[in-house]
């Protein structure tokens, strides 16, 4: 019996020995918290704490993934540099390369003029090339008739063939379709308690975020505090697009995360920082939409009504595209109806026919042609200025 008993005790020590060794190896190989027992994907995270390390399983061929125990090191090294921050081109380095790249474009309008009015005689067929000419570039019908009464009379009186003479006649006659006299300055003057606010409109396609980023630019180069406001928040990537061009110059844009966002409540926080930040100018881009003519300008004109609760709006600039000709002055006059535009920004301006269209719009709105584009470039938007624009044109 004792020895029954005996035997009995030390088989239940040899099992409490051999679980309890068990136990402890367990305890020893269990993964850490959070970690896999497996192998992981690429992007799965690194995370996890323990004593030691774990070598996890690897696909063939490659080299296998060993997590540390320590992220000290990880966390230590150094953050990614942000991107560094361009200087934009001064106005005046703009505007002779833009001249200098108008005077070589293809201007038809001037030469056809030119090769015309430098015939040895200059008859009745003479003329009416040349009104066709100033009507294909789209000049429009009473400044194409007032351009060419006023050129016959001085043909006429003075009696002379040489073409540089002929050259200085049109070169003036143009100057005055072109209207030297408008007003072109932007109104990017900071007020007492708020910032200049500035709108700008226009159809999808003409090119308007990108003249919001390179207007921002040039206000830049003039040294002033600018902020954005993205409520075109119909358009896909519309306000990603606006904070790119912000980022490369400093400057800082508001914009919802949500697509189809309110536009006029993204224009009222915009404003809204503006004036907390006590920013200089304030830049808004604003939904191009045609699909509802309607639905798009009711939109614009809440904008404008929700902004002026905080502030007056000091420029309404409506982006055309020159190279539309007619079908910009349509859009013009659509745009003129709601929003009491104040001054016109026309991008692709590169002298072709339809640079005429610079006149048919100023008479037709009577409102100036302030800001022009040529390219593609970054800094390939300036100041409009009409003796330069036409000595490009006749160039």
């Amino acid at each position: 019996m004792n020895e029954t008993l005996s035997i009995v005790i030390y088989v239940l020590v040899a099992i409490a020995v051999v679980g309890f060794s068990a136990t402890l190896l367990v305890r020893t190989r269990r993964t850490p918290k959070s970690m896999y027992p497996t192998r992981r994907d690429a992007n799965d995270p690194v995370t996890g704490t323990g004593g030691g390390t774990d070598t996890l399983e690897a696909p063939p061929g490659e080299t296998d993934v060993v997590v540390p125990d320590d992220l000290r090191d990880l966390e230590e090294a150094p953050a990614p540099q942000a991107p560094g921050i361009e200087t934009p081109e001064p106005v005046q380095g703009r505007l002779a390369r833009l001249r200098a790249r108008l005077a070589k474009s293809n201007n038809a309008l001037g030469k056809a003029l030119l090769a015309l009015l430098s015939r040895d005689t200059i008859d009745e067929d003479v003329w009416d090339e040349i009104e066709e000419t100033l009507l294909l570039a789209d000049l429009g019908t009473e400044p194409t008739m007032e351009l060419v009464d006023a050129l016959r009379q001085r043909v006429k009186v003075s009696g002379s063939q040489d073409p540089q003479e002929v050259h200085a006649m049109l070169r003036e006659e143009l100057i005055k379709l072109v209207d030297p006299t408008m007003d072109r300055s932007l109104a990017v003057t900071r007020h007492a308690d708020t910032p200049a606010i500035v709108m700008v409109v226009g159809v999808n396609g003409v090119g308007k975020t990108t003249t919001v980023g390179k207007l921002a630019r040039v206000l830049v180069a003039e040294d002033k505090d600018v902020l954005l406001g993205a409520a075109d928040t119909f358009r896909a990537a519309a306000a990603e697009q606006l904070a790119t061009w912000g980022q490369r110059v400093g400057v800082p844009t508001v914009r919802s995360e949500i697509d189809g966002a309110d536009p006029a409540s993204v224009a009222f926080e915009a404003v809204k920082a503006g004036i907390e930040g006590d920013v200089d100018v304030v830049l808004i881009d604003t939904a191009g939409r045609l699909q509802n003519k309607v639905g798009l300008m009711d939109e614009l004109g809440k904008v404008k009504r929700v902004i002026e609760k905080q502030a007056a709006v000091d420029e309404v600039l409506l982006v055309l595209d020159a190279t539309t000709g007619q079908n910009g002055l349509t859009q013009a006059k659509v745009f003129a109806e709601v929003v009491n535009i104040s001054g016109i920004v026309l991008t692709k301006l590169d002298g072709t026919a339809k640079g005429g269209i610079v006149v048919a719009i100023q008479r037709t709105l009577d409102v100036p042609v302030k800001l022009v584009g040529l390219g593609e470039g970054a800094d390939d938007l300036a100041p409009f200025e009409a003796e330069s624009f036409v000595d490009a044109l006749l160039s």
